[in-house]
């Protein structure tokens, strides 16, 4: 069971209101459901407690692609928010809003607030980063795919580690089939898990020009031989039942918790659904290494969302923001959060604060996001990925997996389809924005 030393102070309705005619009102629109939604609630409960000149109104706009959607639309209108959390693969597509965000470091400047950016974790920042190192907008949710195991099953299968490597997940996959599971593994968000952080983790380019980091023409080159491979042998290990595939997003969540598959690939930060679903011992380890292609691992990459500010809105509001930007950074407020959710503290001081608090000694493995982020320098084939309407290109790489998994193509088939679908966009964003 977890034990979290750190709790936000309860506030209630009544209390989140009172004093707000009086004060400075910053519009917060953010992307998290359900019980991250009441985090989100509190954080904002306890800052507009912790001063009196302003109060953050936190709204629920829908899941990531929605929420961006509504702030896009309600720029044109006029009627946007001070802050709307947009997910990683928006990023180029808010770079490209030219006179839309106002970039966290010239908010910070212009507001007076002393603002280091060497307290930030390098592989969270460094996604949100110009060229000249000013930070475009403020990690918020961050997190990164791991590989979620079943410790139950594992001793009943007679495994006594996570596995390392492709082979190891096949291998103990196996082993979990014969001791009477009907599913090794699964993974979620697979163009994420399986492309972007694969390519990462084995040094390898997803696209041209620093997978889009060194300018907009960039183009994919995820249709190479590591990626293909690696594909056609999930496909054809879904006989068996080595693999099962279940859905673009967290759908195969489920097939985790419910014991039906005993490994699960995806985000780190479905710590707290593990935590309340799952009825039995499960553990964390690192992304397994493709030996075919690499001799060592590099680093992963996030995922998340980060706080995006937005110009328009009256000048008074704007030192309240970069308040409430500070405010987000402090370490107990990150350590509550990153020990609540799974997500990876942005900060340092954070992650330090919750080893000394015992998080991870007392929850084995939960540190396992910040390490495997943090392995090794970034190279231009692990920094991240920053192509234009990527939200868009994720849903025809989805589509073009989705046709393998179901047999109607090749692995090879469907990545060259889907590189030349996605590479028309790519150019299309580029003449747009040039």
């Amino acid at each position: 069971m977890r034990i979290t030393k750190y709790i936000l102070g309860a506030v209630t309705a009544a209390s989140f209101a009172s004093g707000a005619f009086a004060q400075t009102e910053i519009q917060w629109w953010h992307a998290m459901g359900g019980a991250n939604g009441e985090r989100v609630d509190r954080i904002a409960a306890d800052f507009n407690a912790s001063q009196s000149d302003y109060v953050v109104v936190p709204s629920y706009k829908g899941n990531y692609t929605e929420t961006m959607t509504a702030a896009v639309a309600a720029f044109r209108a006029g009627e946007q928010p001070d802050i709307v959390q947009v997910f990683e693969v928006g990023t180029a597509t808010m770079m490209a809003a030219k006179g839309a965000v106002y970039p966290i470091s010239d908010l910070m400047a212009d507001a007076g607030v002393e603002f280091d950016q060497s307290i930030y974790l390098p592989a969270v920042v460094s996604y949100y980063q110009t060229s000249d190192g000013d930070l475009l907008s403020m990690p918020f949710n961050s997190s990164t795919p791991v590989l979620w195991y079943n410790k139950d099953a594992f001793a009943k299968a007679g495994i006594e580690n996570p596995p390392t490597t492709w082979d190891e997940v096949n291998e103990d996959a196996q082993k979990l089939l014969d001791s009477g599971m009907s599913c090794g593994y699964s993974f979620g968000w697979q163009s994420w898990v399986m492309i972007e952080n694969y390519s990462a983790w084995n040094d390898i380019p997803m696209g041209t020009e620093e997978n889009g980091f060194a300018g907009l023409n960039t183009r994919f080159t995820f249709n190479n031989e590591a990626v293909a491979n690696r594909l056609q042998s999930i496909a054809d290990s879904q006989e068996s039942g080595i693999f099962k595939y279940g859905g673009r997003r967290g759908d195969s969540l489920s097939l985790f918790t419910s014991g039906e598959c005993g490994m699960w690939m995806n985000s780190s930060a479905y710590y707290g659904s593990m935590v309340s679903q799952a009825e039995f011992e499960f553990g964390q380890a690192m992304l397994p290494l493709d030996t075919d292609v690499a001799e060592a691992p590099q680093n992963s990459i996030i995922g998340g969302a980060t706080l995006w500010v937005l110009r328009g809105k009256p000048e008074a509001n704007y030192p309240g923001v970069a308040a409430f930007m500070n405010y987000l950074s402090g370490s107990d407020v990150q350590a509550w959060w990153h020990q609540e959710t799974g997500y990876v503290p942005i900060t340092t001081a954070a992650s330090d604060l919750s080893r000394e608090q015992g998080f991870y000694d007392e929850n084995p493995g939960t540190d396992t996001a910040i390490a495997q982020l943090s392995l090794n320098t970034p190279t231009a084939n692990s920094r991240g990925v920053r192509f234009g309407s990527f939200v868009q290109i994720r849903d025809i790489i989805n589509e073009e997996m989705e046709a393998l998994w179901a047999g109607d193509v090749t692995a090879q088939e469907a990545l060259d389809t889907a590189v030349e679908r996605g590479n028309a966009l790519l150019e299309k964003f580029e003449n747009a924005n040039n």
